[in-house]
C-alpha cells in the first residue's frame, strides 16, 4: 500500500521564488547592478522595473525551473531547501532500514522514478555539498533538456558549474561529495522513492497533504523580517556553512570567497551599503575612528563591495581559515580624532 502511495506524482507546489527586495544588488544600487535573473530566465517571467520594484516575477510564465535563483549571486530570490535536502537524506540507509547504494534526484520530464524537482536548475551547490556530508553518492537524472517546456537545453551544463561550486566547498573537508550528471536511462523509470514509515509519515506531515507523493513537497518561504540580522544572510549560505563537515583542520584553507580591504580606503560608507546581507557593517567608535567588520558566514561572495568601492580599495579573496568563520573580521580599523 505504502508503495502505491509513494508511486503516485503529485503538485508540484510553489514554482514562484522568494524575492527579497533589500538583498537584490539593483536595490542596492551597486555599481553595475544585476540582471543575472532576467537574462536567465527561458521563459521571459522575469521583469525589471524602476527603484523600490527592481524585480517581479511573472507567476503566469514563471515555470519553477529554479536558474534565476541558481544565478543570483545574493541571495534575493529564493526556493525553500528543506524539501531537496530532506528528500536526499530520506534515500540514507539509515533512513530507509535497507541496503541503499545512492541517491537520486530527477526532473519532472525525465520519466524516471524517484524524488523529483520540476527542473534540476533547483539544485544548488549547498544540496551537492550535503550530499558529501552523508557521504552518500547523488545521481542528478534529466531528461531531454533540449526540448523541455520547464527549464533550458543547457541545464545539465548549468548543473556541473553547480557540482565544481561544491567541490571547491566540500575539498576543505577532505571528503568530496560523490555527484553524477546524466539523462535519463530505461532502467530509470523502476526508480522509487526509498524511505522508512517513520520517514514517510514524517514527510507527509512536512507536506500538509493526504498522499505522500514523489513531487518533492514545496512551500511557500515566509517573508524576510529584515529586522532580524540573522534572517538577512540566505538560506542557501547558511547551509553552505552548515556542509562544512567533517570540520576542515585548523591550518586548510576554506572555499568563499569574500572582500579584503587595503591602505586606500578612505573610511566611506558604500561597501556597507551595497551589501545585500549586512556582511560587512561599519561602527564608529567613541573616539572618532572607524571599525569595518566582516561576518563572514553571511557573505554571499557577490562582490557588490568591490565593486562599487570608490577609491577601489578592495579586492576578493576566495579562501579563508575555519577560524575565520568564529568571529567578525577586522577589515580596516581608522584612528579617531580624539
Amino acid at each position: 500500500m505504502l508503495q502505491g502511495v509513494l508511486s503516485r506524482l503529485g503538485d508540484m507546489g510553489n514554482l514562484t521564488p522568494r524575492y527579497t527586495g533589500p538583498r537584490c544588488l539593483l536595490e542596492r544600487q551597486a555599481v553595475g547592478g544585476c540582471d543575472a535573473c532576467y537574462t536567465t530566465c527561458p521563459h521571459e517571467a522575469i521583469a525589471v522595473g524602476m527603484l523600490g520594484n527592481s524585480i517581479t516575477v511573472l507567476p503566469d510564465l514563471c515555470t519553477g525551473c529554479g536558474l534565476c535563483v541558481q544565478v543570483c549571486p545574493s541571495g534575493a530570490l529564493e526556493y525553500d531547501l528543506q524539501g531537496p535536502l530532506q528528500a536526499v537524506s530520506d534515500q540514507r540507509s539509515s533512513v530507509t532500514g535497507r541496503p541503499q547504494e545512492d541517491a537520486t534526484l530527477t526532473c519532472s520530464q525525465s520519466g524516471a522514478g524517484g524524488p523529483q524537482l520540476p527542473c534540476l536548475g533547483r539544485v544548488t551547490p549547498a544540496l551537492v555539498a550535503a550530499s558529501g556530508v552523508w557521504d552518500l553518492p547523488l545521481h542528478l537524472i534529466h531528461g531531454d533538456c533540449a526540448a523541455c517546456p520547464v527549464g533550458a537545453p543547457d541545464v545539465p551544463e548549468r548543473l556541473s558549474r553547480v557540482v565544481d561550486e561544491a567541490q571547491r566547498l566540500r575539498k576543505s573537508t577532505g571528503q568530496p561529495a560523490r555527484v553524477t550528471v546524466r539523462p535519463a536511462t530505461e532502467g530509470d523509470k523502476g526508480r522509487d522513492v526509498q524511505m522508512s514509515r517513520r520517514g514517510a509519515f514524517a514527510s507527509l506531515f512536512r507536506a500538509g497533504k493526504q498522499q505522500l507523493v514523489q513531487a518533492i513537497p514545496d512551500q511557500p518561504l515566509p517573508f524576510v523580517d529584515w529586522s532580524v540580522p540573522a534572517e538577512r544572510t540566505p538560506e542557501e549560505w547558511r547551509w553552505r556553512e552548515r556542509t562544512l563537515k567533517p570540520a576542515p583542520p585548523e591550518d586548510a584553507g576554506v572555499y568563499w570567497p569574500a572582500p579584503l580591504v587595503d591602505d586606500k580606503c578612505i573610511n566611506c560608507p558604500v561597501c556597507a551599503n551595497v551589501c545585500p546581507t549586512s556582511a560587512i557593517t561599519r561602527e564608529l567608535q567613541p573616539e572618532g575612528g572607524v571599525q569595518l567588520l566582516l561576518n563572514l558566514s553571511a557573505c554571499t561572495g557577490c562582490m557588490a563591495c568591490v565593486h562599487s568601492c570608490p577609491p577601489d580599495a578592495m579586492h576578493p579573496q576566495e579562501e579563508w581559515l575555519p577560524a575565520a568563520f568564529r568571529a567578525p573580521i577586522l577589515l580596516r580599523e581608522s584612528e579617531g580624532m580624539l
